[in-house]
């Protein structure tokens, strides 16, 4: 069986940043299948390779998280065009996997459908058009319709919706109306890779961070993630001296800004870190206490499902949201997290001085974390899941 997935943005461990594609690929090759990928590259000429068994083609479709709105837009429109004359040059697909974001993959997936009788799974990792429309980068009516009845006819084309969060699936049901059509498979905590592991002390002297509480955000640092709050917090938990060192790590769109903001501040207990790949972020998590999931205070963002959650899980961190939903739920029940006030950075203050002065407590709810991930998050069940809808 030849299965053929739809990616724009995949990575691989080597290369770091989100992997889930990689793993789910790499489930199907564990399972025997001949699995394909269509991604997009910043480089200016067509690619191919075979990593891990995986054969990869990578198509020159620039994208990068400081794009504008448009010009991320024509990037999502360029990739699909390019990836269906690539599809079509692949022979014997007995199903296409098409990974969102964004939407537009979908209209690649359908027309596979159509003119190739390609069944397609379609893969819901954010709700778009939800997202873009009320983070007010789409306003125009017509245009808002155009993409929700894009929603739903790629929902229903597809033959079956495999939805990454709860929230998700809630929200993908009331759209579709074929519940048994949808199935959830979040993300991968991974626990082979990521362990609960002591602090090394050169990777404390790496970061700078010897004898300091370290709070990490890794990720993308966009307008999505709301990370002026992480910022205040930082700022709060200056005024009240408490010993924390804070680091954001990763690329985006408001780093620079970010790092002004941080300077103007006068914020020497803030630290920018260049992004990581697969190791070097491993090598944050371990001199990492709390792991901080930040996001900015838009109800839509609260039923994603962000890989720095599942490493965080699994590296056996603190979690700290600034978010409801069901993240917050989650680690609320398990005991491994706690939910700070997105309005009052004094919040954090005050719940984050428990932990500092009580070292038990905090090693109870960092194993508390490694437990989540390992009784529900594990890649191995998870992959196990996924190539089972391939049948």
């Amino acid at each position: 069986m030849k299965v053929l997935i739809l990616h724009q943005h995949f990575n691989h461990p080597v290369k770091g940043g989100a992997i889930r594609s990689y793993y789910l690929a790499k489930a199907l090759i564990d399972k025997g299948f001949e699995t394909v990928v269509i991604t997009g590259h910043n480089e200016k000429i067509y690619k191919n390779e075979i990593i891990d068994g995986i054969e990869i083609h990578y198509l020159p479709v620039a994208y990068d998280n400081k794009f504008g709105f448009a010009a991320r837009s024509f990037s999502f429109l360029k990739y699909n065009w390019a990836a269906i004359q690539m599809a079509n040059k692949i022979q014997n697909i007995n199903y296409c996997y098409a990974i969102s974001v964004p939407l537009t993959i979908g209209l690649a997936a359908m027309w596979l459908k159509t003119f190739r009788k390609i069944p397609f799974l379609f893969e819901v990792g954010d709700l778009w058009p939800d997202a873009p429309i009320q983070l007010g980068f789409v306003e125009n009516y017509f245009f808002k319709q155009f993409l929700f009845f894009l929603e739903k006819k790629t929902y229903r084309s597809a033959r079956a919706v495999v939805a990454l969060s709860p929230a998700i699936e809630t929200m993908v049901k009331k759209k579709m109306g074929s519940p048994s059509m949808i199935h959830q498979i979040p993300n991968m905590a991974d626990c082979e890779y990521y362990q609960s592991e002591t602090k090394r002390t050169e990777l404390e002297e790496k970061f700078k961070v010897k004898g300091k509480f370290v709070v990490s955000y890794i990720g993308a640092v966009g307008v999505a993630n709301g990370l002026d709050y992480f910022l205040e917090c930082a700022n709060a938990s200056r005024k009240a001296e408490l010993p924390i060192q804070f680091v954001i790590c990763g690329e985006g769109a408001l780093r620079e800004r970010l790092t002004k903001n941080a300077q103007q501040l006068g914020l020497s207990n803030l630290t920018f870190v260049d992004f990581q790949n697969r190791q070097g972020v491993k090598e944050l998590l371990n001199v990492t206490d709390a792991s901080f999931i930040c996001y900015k205070n838009v109800p839509i963002l609260e039923t994603g499902s962000p890989n720095k959650f599942f490493d965080g899980l699994a590296a056996g961190k603190l979690i700290i949201v600034n978010f409801g939903g069901w993240i917050k739920d989650e680690i609320e029940e398990a005991c491994c997290g706690i939910f700070v006030d997105p309005n009052h950075p004094t919040d954090f203050v005050k719940k984050i001085s428990s932990f500092l002065s009580d070292p038990v407590r905090l090693k109870s709810y960092q194993a508390a974390s490694r437990k989540l991930a390992e009784i529900k998050y594990s890649r191995k069940f998870l992959s196990q899941k996924f190539s089972s809808l391939f049948v």
